[in-house]
This record gives C-alpha cells, sequence and structure tokens, in this order.
C-alpha cells in the first residue's frame, strides 16, 4: 500500500494472473534499481513510434526525476514471470474548472512480443484504480497522430480523442527567448 495525499491508500501492486496467456502478470511502482530497464524501454518506444530526434535522457536523469530529491513523476512496471515487460509513467495534472487532480500519462510501452495479451489494458487499469483512489477527475494522455495501433487500442477502451484543444510547446531557443525577454512579439 502507498499513502497517497491526504491519507488516501490505493493498492501500490496489481496483480493478474494469465492475462490473455501472457503468465503471471505484475504491475508494481519502479524503483530506483528499475532506472536502466524503464530508460531501455523509453529508448525502444521512440524507435517503435520513429520519434524524430535521439532520446537525451539517460538513466540517470530517469532515477533523478522519479527518485531524486524532487521526483517530478512516477513509475510503474509491468512484469510478466518476473520479467519485465512494459512501463507506465506519470505525473500529477491540476484542473481549475473541475477544481480536481488528475493524471497525465507521459509514456506507456509494451515490448512487442507481449503486445494484444492485455498487459498494455493492465497498465492502464492500474493508472485508473490509482487515478479515482487519488479523487482524480481525469487521466489523460497524448499519442502520436500516426501511431496508429495505439489509436486503435485506446478507442477499443473509449478513450475520446479532444477537439476542443490543441497541444501547444515553446522550447529550445524560442523557450530561452522567451524567458529572458527577447521574443519578438508577431
Amino acid at each position: 500500500m502507498t499513502v497517497i495525499g491526504d491519507g488516501l491508500r490505493a493498492e501500490a501492486r496489481t496483480t493478474v494472473d494469465e492475462v490473455g496467456g501472457a503468465g503471471r502478470t505484475v504491475i508494481r511502482p519502479a524503483e530506483p534499481g528499475d532506472a536502466d530497464t524503464l530508460h531501455r524501454f523509453i529508448v525502444e518506444l521512440a524507435e517503435a513510434e520513429d520519434f524524430p530526434g535521439e532520446v537525451r535522457a539517460e538513466p540517470a536523469d530517469v532515477a533523478r526525476a522519479l527518485f531524486g530529491p524532487r521526483p517530478v513523476a512516477e513509475a510503474v512496471l509491468a512484469t510478466v514471470d518476473d520479467e519485465p515487460v512494459g512501463f507506465a509513467l506519470f505525473y500529477p495534472t491540476y484542473s481549475t474548472v473541475l477544481g480536481r487532480p488528475g493524471i497525465h500519462l507521459e509514456d506507456l510501452y509494451v515490448r512487442p512480443e507481449q503486445r494484444g495479451g492485455g498487459v498494455g489494458r493492465a497498465l492502464l487499469a492500474h493508472l485508473a484504480a490509482l487515478a479515482v483512489a487519488r479523487g482524480c477527475a481525469r487521466l489523460e494522455w497524448w499519442v502520436l497522430r500516426t501511431n496508429d495501433p495505439a489509436l486503435r487500442f485506446y478507442r477499443r477502451l473509449r478513450a475520446r480523442s479532444l477537439d476542443e484543444i490543441d497541444v501547444l510547446r515553446l522550447d529550445g531557443e524560442r523557450l530561452r527567448e522567451l524567458a529572458d525577454g527577447s521574443a519578438s512579439a508577431v
């Protein structure tokens, strides 16, 4: 069990026997010793999605983000018969309109040989249960428009696409320009 916020408790571990014939699947909180495995999965995910550019994060960056003095995210690891096969990395959000917290799923990955066996669904179900236990109003994530298998998977779970928002980003030089006041208005 994990104590969360105001004392709400959420199951820290989910065990599902024989998910889709995959064997004993366990979803557990990531531990500091999992940083290398999580990093390897992040690289595999980026390669599988043809993510533009290289993964610059190193295992130490992952460890610092999850287990450092000021953690900014959490992760759960999926294992089948004690072998790591996938993960979900997430962080808290807040809706001013709803006045309630939420969870943003940054990455969900299941190794190709384990796909179709229910591991991805078990990861999402674990996060949904965690969101409910924490009093969250929503669980949300972004998916590349080109990732058709993921889009089909999420739609089977009845997740909906948002038409009412666009995802915008400032990064690199543009971020630095705005921060130092040198960004010109158009």
